[in-house]
């Protein structure tokens, strides 16, 4: 259901239930580092904001954002002032611009989402500015500002004098960001310069649910990559225009009356600044011009503006893609038509070299049945808010014993909240907080958790510390193949000084592939935060030498899926292991040890991973072996900085029943950096389809000098691995920096990154395992 007709199906709930439950249960959350009595909660309301749509509430939200001296301007990053500011349901107005500090959640109410309203003589950058100019650069550096949402809201510029430039939101953000369930509505005059959502640098990203009305251009956007689904844009003159990016995924489009739909054509067709879009499930209806492109057989880069289409619906669209001077690449209807697949960029097939050039028609996806809702689209699910629930059917995870506070021990507690909660039929609410566990924490079937702005389960002692016996810190599902059916949100799975044995998430829980379990902002961030003990103190840079220190072996996997699990969903889910100190002010680099990402070994599938990354752990990020029917898109990996110094042979063995790879055997003889983390690696699996994938490598030995094609992408030899009987493994837009061979299968290489030279990365639009 688009967003616009679910405000409509939700109204009636309000009646039903006192108010959002956000708004009315007590809170308790606790920053155990930002000093006594720091509000982690607040409702705008008890900051003076009226909400009557008269009142001029802009210092008021500022002023519950701003309580308790979070990160704001000149602050680089912190963990330590976590924040959700409150709006309940009204309308506010506001005559300049809302400034979210680093860290904070903006949510309205899901049942009635509020509206923020400008008004005529607004002045910002911004309805919100979610990273200020304060001065020509901005506040926080884009590609570290991460662990930030806005959810539930209407920004309304349409008091606003349609000739006068206003932005609704401004949001160059990165990992672990969301926006979900926001409406922008502006003037829809043939004088209109509004633009809804602008983002013009960062390392995203996710955004879901979100809806365009009027404009000059819905979104503006540039970024190195992001996922974006379920987006409706009407009456705007372009709804998408992109300015830059590596790769960038969106699904589920709905573009209606525009007079262009996405336009990618930046730069001129002899300097394209768009590297690779990918779109599918989606639809264009009585738009002249579906996509306007600027690549041509001459234009450079050789693969910037790479175009795949897959299942796109027009009606009444005379021009499906156009390009320079007016050409027309492939033609549309004034009818309805739907183009089943066609690409614009370089494609590889198998074991082949060959390198296709790609302009036109071609075969689509062979879509696993599994994957798919019944009209054929793949399945997505948004985050569940509980607005139909009252403030009773919640559980407090602090009421029932948890401190929360990075030094007791909360195993029992925790595990006893969230038996408890499964056992009423409640949601457990993770109050913020550090909640340190020194034994595996089990979640069983039937449970759902929703945390309070990204609280931590932080494992800790000599139970997590054995690399010869890998232990779960959250395990979710009692044993392998147990059945049954999760709901976990918004929160963070850590560990706290050397865990040479940890694995962060284990999944054992078997789901109906109809009706899966979920994992929404749910992220792995382990060290370079407070509470974790693996900071610069503990662990810093120590470039040129080979030397592992061990008390900086901070996790043996991020995540596990397990042969038995099956049936779960994942989006916007971050398993990073941190590269720099988030709340050391210089955000200084540090070098950490975790040895797998995300491992899937699952038999059956299904699983959907929709705008998830994997970065810096030490054999690879993405690893599916012997499994099927695995949805990808846009995924994003970056390699240990600190690799080939040392490389992927230390400080981790290979375990043969992990499947681990074998760097030793591989590499003999293979040039270059060679024993390097892979960045995707599949394994005897069938029916795995990517759409989007940025796997990045800038660092050798700290230095980023390999990464450029000047130097010849030189960080490391090879990245994404096809290998064994692979059947049906299928990459759509694939992105590679500083590796030089793209994709390898059964160890021979297949395409070359000087062959498919992109803007900054190397760009592949299409392979096929065959």
């Amino acid at each position: 259901m688009r967003f616009a007709a679910a405000l409509l199906a939700v109204a009636g709930l309000v009646s039903a239930v006192k108010g959002h439950w956000l708004g009315d249960i007590p809170h308790r959350g606790f920053a155990p580092f930002a000093g006594a009595n720091y509000p982690v909660f607040r409702n705008v309301r008890d900051y003076g904001a009226r909400g009557d749509g008269v009142t001029d509430d802009t210092a008021a939200i500022n002023a519950a954002i701003n309580a308790g001296n979070p990160c704001n301007m000149g602050c680089a990053s912190t963990t330590m002032t976590p924040a959700v500011v409150y709006f309940p349901a009204g309308t506010y107005l506001i005559s300049s611009s809302i400034l979210p500090a680093y860290f904070t959640q903006l949510i309205g109410d899901a049942a009635a989402p509020p509206t923020l309203r400008a008004t005529a003589n607004f002045a910002g950058f911004g309805l919100i500015d979610g990273n200020p100019y304060y001065s020509p650069v901005l506040n926080w550096k884009s590609v570290n500002v991460f662990f930030r949402q806005v959810r539930n809201l209407v920004l309304d510029t349409t008091a606003i004098a349609p000739g006068t430039p206003a932005t609704g939101m401004h949001w160059p953000t990165s990992q672990a960001t969301s926006l979900q369930n926001i409406v922008f509505n502006m003037p829809a005059t043939p004088d209109v310069v509004h633009v809804g959502l602008f983002i013009e640098e960062g390392s995203g990203g996710f955004m879901a649910d979100l809806v365009f009305n009027g404009g000059a251009a819905g979104a503006s956007m540039g970024n190195q990559q992001y996922t974006m689904r379920n987006m409706e844009f009407n009456n705007c003159k372009t709804a998408i225009i992109q300015l830059w990016n590596w790769g960038w995924t969106y699904h589920g489009l709905s573009i209606n009356n525009c007079q262009v739909g996405i336009d990618i054509s930046a730069g001129g067709s002899s300097h394209l600044e768009v590297g690779s879009v990918t779109l599918f499930d989606s639809s264009f209806t009585n738009v002249p011009v579906a996509i306007l492109t600027g690549r041509t057989t001459s234009s450079t880069p050789a693969t910037a503006g790479t175009l795949v289409l897959e299942n796109i619906a027009l009606t009444n669209v005379p021009v499906a893609v156009q390009g320079p001077n007016q050409a027309t690449l492939l033609a549309g209807s004034t009818a309805s038509t739907t183009i089943p697949a066609w690409a614009n960029g370089h494609s590889y097939t198998g074991s082949s070299t060959d390198r296709t050039q790609l302009s036109g028609p071609m075969a689509p996806n062979t879509r696993p049945a599994a994957l798919l809702t019944p009209s054929g689209a793949y399945y997505t699910r948004s985050k569940p808010q509980y607005e139909a629930l009252p403030a009773s059917a919640f559980l407090s995870a602090r009421a029932a014993g948890a401190a929360g506070d990075a030094a007791a021990d909360d195993t029992a507690a925790l595990q006893g909240a969230v038996d408890a909660a499964v056992a009423q039929n409640k949601v457990l609410f993770l109050d913020y907080g550090l909640y340190r566990v020194t034994r595996t924490l089990r979640i069983p079937a039937g449970a759902r958790i929703v945390g309070e702005s990204f609280p931590v389960i932080l494992s800790a002692g000599p139970f997590f510390d054995d690399a010869a016996n890998p232990r779960p810190v959250v395990q979710v599902g009692e044993t392998e193949g147990a059945g049954g059916r999760v709901e976990l949100s918004d929160f963070i799975v850590s560990t706290q000084g050397t865990q040479r044995g940890a694995v962060c998430v284990r999944w054992n829980l078997a789901s109906d592939g109809a009706a899966p379990s979920g994992m929404w902002d749910v992220h792995v961030r382990i060290g370079g935060f407070a509470g974790t003990q693996q900071q610069v103190a503990q662990c810093l840079k120590t470039p040129g030498s080979p030397t592992v220190d061990p008390d900086c072996l901070v996790a043996f996997m991020a995540m596990h899926v397990a042969k038995g699990a099956r049936g779960l969903y994942m989006e916007n889910v971050w398993l990073w292991t941190a590269d720099h100190d988030i709340d050391e002010q210089q955000n200084t680099q540090i070098t950490l040890y975790s040895g797998r990402g995300l491992y899937i070994e699952s038999e059956t599938g299904p699983f959907w991973l929709w705008g998830t990354g994997s970065e810096h752990h030490v054999l690879y990020q993405y690893q599916l072996a012997n499994t099927r029917n695995i949805f990808m898109g846009h995924i994003q990996t970056e390699t240990p900085y600190f690799q080939p110094t040392p490389n992927a042979l230390v400080p981790f063995s290979p375990v043969a029943s992990l499947n681990d790879p074998d760097f030793t055997g591989a590499c003999a003889g293979v040039p270059g950096n060679c024993a390097a983390a892979w960045g995707l690696r599949v394994i005897n699996s069938r029916d795995v389809v990517v759409y989007g994938a940025g796997l990045y490598s800038f660092f050798d030995n700290y230095s980023t000098a390999c990464s450029t094609f000047a130097a010849g992408q030189t960080c490391q030899q090879r990245i994404t691995s096809i290998e064994g009987t692979a059947c049906n493994v299928n990459i759509y837009g694939l992105n590679t920096i500083g590796t030089r061979a793209m994709i390898n299968r059964n160890g021979a290489q297949v395409a070359w990154y000087a062959d498919n030279v992109n803007t900054f990365a190397s760009n592949v639009a299409v392979y096929r395992s065959g």
